[in-house]
């Protein structure tokens, strides 16, 4: 198997009848021109050894009949890569190509490389225009043809070499690291072999220089470079580009130019062997089999986090990336620092603000920290992924810890977790966002939208006893209630739950109570009971008397703390953070009861009582028959 991972290649070959495509097989396959080819011949298969990444073919004819078309099209659709076949000495099979093959294939939303291959060289005149010539407008037009080529199947001139370039465009293909429009490398190309360049540069001066340009060259491709070839490379870059070449080395200008260099000369099998062996797939993202190991697998109520050892490196890479050291990452930086990830992976999360953020919109340690919480409590193996990017340089196992299970915890009494998920429920209107924009600091607004989607804000938040946790939020629009309500385990990830109502508004508190009752009861009968908080927002507005009434009853009937009245306009919300993180660290208090709850808990008490007495009446009964067979026994001795 190649190192692209790909065991077999299935190359079709196409074209207007006559132009030679059955006889460019044989002749590839036989190594001879075949006196009378068939007009389709069955599927042939080229063995490993025919070409030098040593990855099998499979060619497949079609025949050229109108009536066929349908058949051509299916098989089409299945190929890794087409040949795309013209005669030399007939102009209208080349102009063909042009007008109905290269369109129908686009049709057919076929997406893979097609190499143009104009069969019967031998017979070429040669007032005939040059094959460059020829091809340069068709290609411009259509960027999907990787090559072209001449061959002759009767003189067996590049026969195999149209095999060659139609399995190198599946193994080693361009779309991905070449712009051929603008003669550029891809930004996604550029990200990666940035990476790359990093990881080699070992002093970290921005150079490679001899010894570490060898050890790459080791790595790749299990062979050293000479000082003569050293040399000679440097040589190469600096006459073409100076800023190429340092007096340290090699520098990352230097690097990207050699590549480029190796792709406008055909050569992209060299970049793919650097790429494939710091792990890129075809996409250039890291491979799946990477992202395994830590393993992430976990009980629905169990939740991965970051290490203090992982938290330290990246309180370091916080550091080396605030390049104007205002203690915040503007996004210039955060881009810089995820140049040789794929993408910024934060990208959407904080244009909608999900961290703490400056006066200037940098990202503040504390948001820093917390935005890699999140996205290693929603996402682990993207979090890992983007540790690897950034380069985490130990063993990634020291990096993630997962949780105990929460049903553990509340047996225990406590939560040893660092990171605690608070749901947000409420009715439209009562302050969830609001509620999350506090946590991150974020001013409140009097006009909002309402949120349509679940949205997260994450913070630490210090504890009077000095600890710090992370805290996130995550609010559930009214709307998306009765989805969560049906899906079993909706409650495992959750710590605790708050629920929010405009204190202000009797309607807001009846509905914010009933998804109270609603959650209480899902959480009862799925197992995953969560502490629960009530918040009374808006306290700046005359409180309604109903509300105030009917959460008092409330509370007493299902054993939950009195609301916490808050006001996000004024910023008095008080310790509500440290509140909310108190309730999940104590995960057995705070647990509200329905009464199909309590019912269900006094029957299983009666229960219990039950087959207790029963066990000790047993025991008694037991004990009973056991002296009175030792009283007998004593009596029968005493009497003989």
């Amino acid at each position: 198997m190649a190192a692209s991972g790909i065991s077999n290649v299935r190359v079709v070959v196409v074209g207007d009848p006559g132009t030679g495509k059955s006889s460019l097989i044989v002749a590839a396959a036989a190594e001879s021109f075949p006196d009378k080819a068939p007009p389709v011949l069955l599927p042939t298969k080229l063995p490993p050894d025919f070409l030098p990444d040593r990855v099998p073919l499979t060619i497949i004819d079609t025949p050229s009949r109108p009536e066929d078309r349908e058949l051509v099209e299916q098989e089409c659709k299945k190929a890794d890569t087409i040949v795309l076949t013209y005669a030399c000495d007939q102009p209208s099979t080349l102009e063909s190509i042009q007008t109905y093959w290269l369109p129908e294939l686009r049709a057919l939303e076929v997406k893979v490389p097609i190499i143009v291959v104009g069969c019967k060289l031998d017979l070429r005149q040669d007032k005939e225009p040059m094959l460059e010539q020829v091809m340069a407008p068709i290609m411009h037009d259509f960027r999907e043809i990787e090559t072209c080529i001449e061959c002759s199947a009767l003189k067996r001139i590049q026969v195999l070499e149209v095999f060659y370039y139609a399995q190198k465009a599946v193994l080693h293909p361009t779309a991905p690291l070449f712009d051929q429009e603008t003669q550029s490398l891809k930004p996604k190309c550029i990200r990666a072999l940035k990476r790359i360049f990093i990881l080699c540069d070992h002093d970290r001066d921005g150079a490679l220089n001899d010894s570490e340009l060898n050890d790459f060259q080791v790595r790749c491709f299990h062979a050293p470079l000479q000082p003569p070839e050293i040399v000679g490379v440097k040589k190469v870059v600096s006459e073409k580009m100076p800023e190429g070449v340092s007096e340290n080395g090699l520098t990352l200008t230097g690097f990207l130019f050699l590549h480029a260099l190796f792709i406008e000369r055909g050569r992209l099998e060299t970049t793919w062997t650097v790429l494939r062996k710091y792990g890129y797939d075809d996409e250039l993202k890291l491979r799946e089999d990477l992202l395994q190991n830590p393993s992430f697998k976990r009980a629905p109520d169990q939740s991965v986090e970051l290490t203090e050892r992982c938290l330290d490196f990246l309180k370091g890479v916080f550091a080396a990336f605030d390049m104007d050291g205002d203690g915040a990452l503007r996004p210039q930086e955060i881009e810089e620092l995820f140049s040789t990830a794929p993408s910024n992976p934060w990208e959407e999360d904080l244009s909608e603000g999900s961290v703490e953020v400056n006066a200037m919109g940098g990202v503040t340690l504390n948001g820093f920290l917390s935005q890699w919480s999140l996205m290693t409590l929603l996402d682990p193996v993207k979090s890992l992924g983007h540790l690897i990017y950034i380069g985490y340089p130990a063993d990634l196992t020291s990096a993630f810890r997962i949780t105990r299970r929460r049903r553990l915890d509340r047996k225990k009494q406590r939560s040893q977790r660092t990171v605690f998920q608070c749901y947000v429920f409420g009715p439209r209107g009562a302050g969830k966002s609001a509620l999350l924009n506090a946590l991150i600091g974020r001013p409140f607004a009097d006009t909002s939208r309402s949120t349509e989607e679940d949205r997260f804000s994450a913070n630490i938040v210090e504890q009077t006893r000095g600890t710090k946790k992370t805290l996130v939020l995550r609010e559930i629009p009214e709307e998306q209630v009765a989805n969560l309500m049906q899906t079993k385990d909706a409650l495992a990830p959750c710590d605790v739950a708050a629920f929010v109502y405009d204190s202000s508004d009797d309607a807001s508190w009846e509905r914010a109570s009933e998804i109270l009752v609603k959650v209480t009861a899902l959480g009862e009968h799925s197992g995953y009971e969560v502490p629960c908080l009530l918040i009374a927002a808006k306290d700046d507005l005359e409180p309604d008397p109903l509300a105030i009434q009917n959460s008092a009853r409330v509370c007493t009937d299902m054993g939950v703390e009195a609301p916490i009245a808050v006001s996000m306009r004024l910023g008095d919300i008080g310790n509500l953070f440290r509140r909310i993180v108190d309730a999940a660290e104590r995960p057995h208090l705070s647990i509200p009861e329905t009464e199909a709850g309590k019912s269900h808990k006094s029957f299983n008490r009666i229960v219990n009582r039950s087959l207790t007495i029963t066990a000790v009446g047993a025991a008694l009964v037991f004990v009973g028959i056991a002296a009175y067979k030792t009283y007998e026994y004593r009596r029968r001795s005493s009497s003989s």
